[in-house]
């Protein structure tokens, strides 16, 4: 899984010049890389989970780096993957890490509700320096959200203000994030 998502950060290093040259030819059809910042908080509940985290509510903040690429596909239809990095600030959480697909819908002039589905390794500081990777399925869903359709002049804008709420396992834990994405 560590291929995996050091492919989606090398994808969206290497990207931006044929995505350029896309938007130069008027395709609707184009491969879109992005890269963003955010942070939130990942609360645990109280419940064993079949990942075998144990049943204490661990919580934390967390600051997280996101990659990705997103291809337009048809209409107002997206499909992308991307790769998430996430260090805890304060509380339980010590580190996450993490790859997931993504289905997107375009609304407005260049915003997205979109849905995700993969899978998330952590690390908690509260089981000591050298405790086990707890690791499982993860779902999710957001928004980002265009300058261009809140109001700003200009017909697209390359930032994004993204927010999104995720959950791993069987709905064992509730993961609100915040921040900004720079497409290419």
């Amino acid at each position: 899984m560590k291929t995996l998502l050091f492919t989606a950060v090398a994808a969206a290093t290497l990207l931006p010049a044929a995505a350029m040259a896309q938007e130069d030819s008027g395709s609707t059809r184009r491969i879109e890389p992005y890269v963003g910042v955010m942070a939130g908080v990942h609360n645990y509940d109280n419940e064993t989970s079949k990942e075998g985290i144990p049943p204490v509510g661990y919580k934390g903040r967390m600051v997280e780096g996101v990659a990705g690429v997103n291809y337009n596909v048809a209409g107002p239809l997206v499909l992308g993957v991307e790769g998430t990095v996430s260090k805890g600030v304060s509380g339980d959480i010590d580190w996450e890490y993490g790859a997931a697909g993504r289905v997107g819908v375009k609304a407005g002039k260049d915003s997205m509700f979109f849905g995700k589905v993969g899978y998330q390794w952590t690390n908690f500081d509260a089981l000591g320096k050298d405790s086990r990777d707890y690791h499982g399925m993860t779902y999710g869903a957001g928004l980002e959200l265009s300058p261009a359709d809140l109001g700003s002049s200009a017909e697209r804008s390359n930032v994004r203000l993204r927010v999104q709420a995720d959950t791993t396992g069987n709905f064992h834990s509730i993961r609100p994030m915040a921040g900004v994405v720079v497409k290419y």
